[in-house]
């Protein structure tokens, strides 16, 4: 079991587990903003060109999780965070984070995630991620992010402060 920075000849895999992994958000998160796959290969193309920097937990050859770091401004954004679905509840997506709060050069962390997706919002808390308020949402997701104004409505924002 290892952590490592991913690379351009890892994009492939990058793909496979966060469609895999985010089939979890289909039927929860509004069918507007659901598509197929739900990450694109010029979406995540996109995302590394905007600064994302992707780290993955491989057991031998295998990418089993993926998360992204992304200094933004004056906070650090925790992107893109999914495990292989036969691989979850096992603590990767845990040690992923760790090793990313870690990498953070700011004091302040800010994960976005839908707001319907329960699961990923009680993994942030017990990682020590706090929501924030909803008239503080919308200024973070508006100031920190570049997402559509259907997905600032359907998403909340958590913050850890060191």
């Amino acid at each position: 079991m290892v952590i490592r920075k991913l690379s351009s000849s890892d994009f492939d895999s990058i793909l496979k587990v966060v469609n895999d992994a985010a089939q979890a958000y289909k039927g929860v998160i509004p069918d507007d903003l659901w598509k197929e796959p739900y990450m694109s290969s010029e979406e995540l193309r996109h995302e590394v060109d905007a600064g994302v920097v992707f780290y993955g937990w491989f057991e031998g050859d295998v990418l089993l999780g993926v998360m992204g770091i992304q200094p933004v401004k004056d906070v650090t954004l925790i992107r893109h965070a999914y495990v292989l679905s036969e691989h979850q509840r096992r603590g990767i997506g845990g040690k992923l984070l760790e090793h990313l709060i870690g990498l953070a050069e700011t004091s302040e962390i800010l994960v976005g995630t839908w707001a319907s997706a329960t699961w990923a919002i009680r993994f942030y808390e017990k990682h020590g991620f706090k929501l924030v308020p909803p008239e503080e949402r919308d200024k973070l997701l508006r100031t920190y992010w570049n997402i559509p104004e259907r997905q600032i409505e359907t998403s909340i924002v958590l913050r850890l402060r060191r």
